[in-house]
């Protein structure tokens, strides 16, 4: 469950509740002032966001909960998002709902309603209805659901200000209500009826989510009812036996009749309303036929171009190049030699594995600008919308490994780093699939900085990175498709909102990517310089060189130099360290072009980030840590020892 904080008395409490990408942290941010990731893509709000502001004189706290669909949770996110709506005291709940689809999302209103809740219904996003065609009367919706109704478009402030209006004038009395049909109703009554505890959710609404076999709610009235509870318990299993049908199903059939008479002269369609480029575009993303192009398109100068190319090519080069290597490193060497007495501290600060010459080095002159470029780019492609197609676009190809197409969320962010994707995939339905993407993240997916850098040296061989390319595929989908059908477990469905397409803007480009570089120095920036500091101890204590000698024989299978062993003891402290390390050793001259595409596809697969494992730790726990790791481990160096025998053998990149 959710802990309430501790906050003054006279604080009154707006939880802000809807689907994904319908505008609940746009309107978190334009009433609180403070800002939060805005994703364009279900699943970044996995925890809940916190903010104050003042309506009328009076403070308000301000809870932005995660996506959920229904009050029935199914994922991580919907579970947090009912939690607070059970364990807080809420002056109003805020449905936000995108105009576009208010059939759909109606009835989400309906059992907030019905579990008794202060609910203010926002019609977001009414300027895009409004252009592709769509009226809404939002005074006659107002006076059917008899609760404030607010049609708005908050992202350009539209409605705000009546939002805030009716945050201040609500009341909790004379709360409307909905029937069903007759033998439905009798069947609630029978349930609410042996229900004797104190709740906060309405007893209408509870035997509802009962008669849905909740277990949440189920444990819940376990814990309430005491010796009551085998009288509740066999009431609901009473009546879902007299009816033998899905009473989910029934239930959800009524709401949406409810709905329909509701919206009924009050929601005009558009009739053969023409389809603006943005639709034409949506469509054309989301086909195969023409949505694989536009990925490879999407990939090519997103990614490889601005990323691998001008990011992890020019940027680096000017960085690394020419300001590290030709004036910083020089300057602060001889300063040290001149002024400093002790060696272990020249070591620790200039040496070999030193805090500036190292860590710094590459924290700010191989990896910044590789990571900068990715952020920038990865923002410009959510702001647009894209990401939600892309999911719907791989669905199918996901299924084969015993996922679906929300999955590809956490893959995305993989690219910019897999710590924060593996802390996502709590977002996803069930532990199979929470497991699953766990190990092909730790497999198969390079952050950001790693990609960059392995782009950037592998773009100068020909060849070689359309086999590193292959290779990585190849066991991706091998692995995933083996792993799915040996885990346990039930498959999950697939269901995701689509955002409107639009052109990015700037603002919130600019924000987010500057967020992430934000948290990139205060949470990675650190970790290169305790990486740097435990080489350096590894090299004063004699323990670094009894690594290498260790990995040596290992390297030799391989195909690789010796000194190729620092660079994947670098990659356990950081991927990125590892991937700069081969960078070091191409500049050195020390790589054959088979070499380094080995090393590459070895150092890619290679076991994740001391970063990475801690998290995988925290999400998934010490057991399957462990596994995931040795197995990651044993399947690199595997992998790594065939394509060299199959490189050498046909002559490959020779």
């Amino acid at each position: 469950m959710v802990s309430q904080s501790k906050m003054p008395a006279d604080d009154r409490k707006v939880i802000l509740v809807g689907n994904p990408n319908v505008g609940k942290s746009v309107l978190f941010n334009a009433l609180t002032g403070a800002y939060t990731v805005v994703s364009n893509y279900p699943g970044t709000s996995v925890a809940v966001s916190r903010g104050h502001c003042e309506i009328s004189g009076q403070r308000y706290e301000i809870l932005d909960t995660p996506g959920m669909y229904s009050m029935l949770p199914i994922t991580e996110e919907e579970r947090v998002g009912r939690e607070m709506l059970l364990l807080e005291e809420a002056h109003a709940v805020v449905h936000v709902i995108d105009a576009r689809n208010i059939e759909r999302m109606l009835p989400m209103t309906l059992q907030l309603i019905e579990a008794g809740l202060p609910v203010i219904l926002l019609v977001n996003i009414l300027d895009e209805a409004e252009r592709a065609g769509m009226a809404i009367d939002i005074p006659l919706l107002q006076e059917k659901l008899g609760i404030p109704v607010v049609g708005g478009a908050i992202r350009s402030k539209r409605g705000l200000k009546e939002v805030r209006q009716a945050i201040a004038a609500m009341n909790r009395d004379n709360l409307p209500s909905f029937g069903y049909s007759a033998d439905l109703e009798k069947d609630i009554a029978r349930v609410a009826e042996t229900l004797k505890g104190d709740y906060r959710l309405d007893l209408r609404a509870l035997a509802l989510l009962l008669l849905q076999k909740d277990e949440e709610i189920l444990e819940l009235v376990k814990c309430t009812e005491g010796d009551g509870f085998d009288r509740v318990q066999q009431m609901v299993a009473e009546t879902a036996f007299e009816h033998r049908f899905d009473l989910h199903l029934r239930i959800s059939l009524e709401r949406k009749r409810v709905c329909k008479g509701l919206l009924a002269e009050t929601v005009q369609l558009p009739d053969g309303q023409r389809l603006r480029l943005a639709d034409r575009l949506s469509a054309w993303t989301t086909n195969p036929w023409t949505g694989f192009p536009i990925l490879l398109l999407v990939l090519y100068f997103g990614i490889y171009q601005f990323v691998g190319k001008f990011g992890a090519g020019v940027l680096v080069d000017l960085c690394e190049g020419s300001l590290f290597e030709n004036y910083l490193n020089p300057f602060a060497v001889s300063l040290f030699e001149r002024f400093v007495p002790w060696y272990w501290l020249r070591e620790m600060v200039v040496g070999e594995y030193g805090v500036f010459t190292l860590g710094v080095r590459y924290a700010v002159a191989l990896v910044l600008p590789i990571v900068g470029t990715f952020f920038l780019t990865f923002s410009v492609i959510e702001d647009v919308g894209y990401f939600p197609r892309l999911a719907m676009l791989v669905d199918r190809i996901f299924k084969k490994i015993g996922l679906n197409g929300r999955a590809v969320i956490p893959m995305v962010l993989g690219f910019g780093c897999d710590t924060m994707a593996t802390m996502v995939t709590r977002t996803l339905e069930t532990v199979r699939e929470r497991v699953l993407v766990t190990l092909l993240l730790a497999l198969a997916i390079p952050c950001s900085a790693q990609l960059g850098v392995i782009l950037g040296l592998l773009s100068g061989v020909p060849g070689a990175l359309v086999v590193w390319t292959a290779c990585i595929a190849l066991v991706f989908l091998l692995v995933g498709f083996l792993s799915a059908r040996l885990l346990p477990g039930e498959r999950p469905m697939f269901y995701m909102e689509l955002p409107p397409m639009r052109l990015p803007q700037f603002h919130n480009v600019l924000v987010k990517t500057m967020s992430r570089m934000q948290w990139y120095f205060l949470e990675i920036f650190p970790l290169f310089i305790f990486a740097s500091l435990l080489l350096w101890a590894g090299k004063m204590t004699g323990a670094m060189g009894w690594l290498v000698r260790g990995l040596t024989p290992v390297m030799g299978l391989l195909g690789l130099p010796a000194d190729a062993s620092a660079a994947f003891i670098f990659g356990f402290f950081r991927r990125d360290f590892g991937a700069a390390g081969l960078y070091d050793l191409q500049e050195a001259g020390l790589l054959t072009p088979v070499q380094l595409t080995v090393a590459a596809v070895t150092m890619t697969l290679f076991v994740p980030c001391i970063a990475q494992f801690l998290m995988m730790k925290k999400e998934r726990g010490w057991k399957v840590s462990l596994g995931i790791f040795l197995f990651v481990t044993a399947l690199a160096f595997s992998v790594g020892w065939s394509l060299n025998l199959i490189l050498l053998t046909t002559g490959l990149l020779t």
